[in-house]
């Protein structure tokens, strides 16, 4: 079993967690913006800190300067290694796991950690961080591909799982399915018939099938036309056609 909290990211490019990083400010940004605290917590950024570079920066620009963005790792090395970066207060490295360093954040950003452990240890690696978040927070847990292309995401609170996120650079997607890869620990070993998660692929996937004659259009407007088949199959769709034109689809989880 992997350190707690310690993941490697790896050297890619910093625009890796983009996507996920900019569907944070359009859901949450009315909640860091009414904390008293903008605290927010990246845990386990692996061999470089560039994403929580990035993330500091995104939401310094996109919902308000003052937010504090703590970069947690359980690796010292790791954490030694990211202090050129820091730029306090606003962007401070520590170590910390699961429990968040004693910390209260706002939100917490747990991309392609829990990948790493066994499924048995997810419900209770959920239950250390959102009940280390201060009221009202919400903690924001997938997994991603080493170039940011494909990623799934759940948004949970102290009550558990709320939402379920697709999300796809659309001009190379072959098909909505080779998501299932990126699903979060939590679901990807329940991508099998009778499961929710394997429906919900199979109908997105369905979707996109049906949506092919807009694929002359180009891929946004094929990926459109499979979420609203989705939303009409009766999955709760979350978001509206203006995140499914940036290759996102969010739904209600559990279903």
């Amino acid at each position: 079993m992997p350190p707690v909290g310690s993941v490697t990211r790896g050297t890619t490019n910093p625009n890796r967690l983009r996507r996920v990083d900019n569907w944070i400010v359009a859901h949450y940004a009315d909640l860091l913006r009414g904390a008293a605290d903008p605290l927010v917590v990246d845990l386990g950024y692996g061999a470089t800190p560039v994403t929580t570079v990035e993330l500091r920066a995104r939401l310094a620009r996109a919902v308000r300067p003052d937010v504090r963005v703590v970069g947690l790792e359980i690796d010292p090395v790791r954490v030694a290694a990211a202090a050129p970066a820091a730029d306090p207060p606003g962007l401070t490295f520590a170590r910390g796991g699961f429990e968040l360093a004693g910390l209260r954040p706002v939100l917490v950003r747990a991309m392609n950690v829990l990948r790493q452990y066994d499924e048995s240890e997810v419900e209770g690696a959920w239950a250390a961080m959102t009940g280390a978040l201060a009221p009202g927070g919400v903690l924001v847990e997938g997994t991603c591909d080493e170039l940011g292309r494909l990623a799934c995401w759940l948004s949970l609170t102290e009550r558990g799982p709320r939402s379920l996120t697709f999300a796809a650079k659309l001009s190379t997607l072959d098909t909505p399915a080779t998501l299932a890869e990126r699903l979060p620990k939590a679901l990807i070993h329940h991508n099998v018939p009778g499961e929710p998660i394997h429906d919900l692929i199979q109908a997105l996937d369905r979707g996109w099938r049906v949506a092919a004659p807009y694929a002359p259009f180009g891929p946004r407007q094929r990926w459109v036309r499979a979420a609203a088949v989705v939303r009409d199959a009766g999955w709760r769709v979350l978001d509206r056609p203006a995140r499914w034109r940036l290759g996102e689809l969010t739904v209600a989880w559990p279903p």
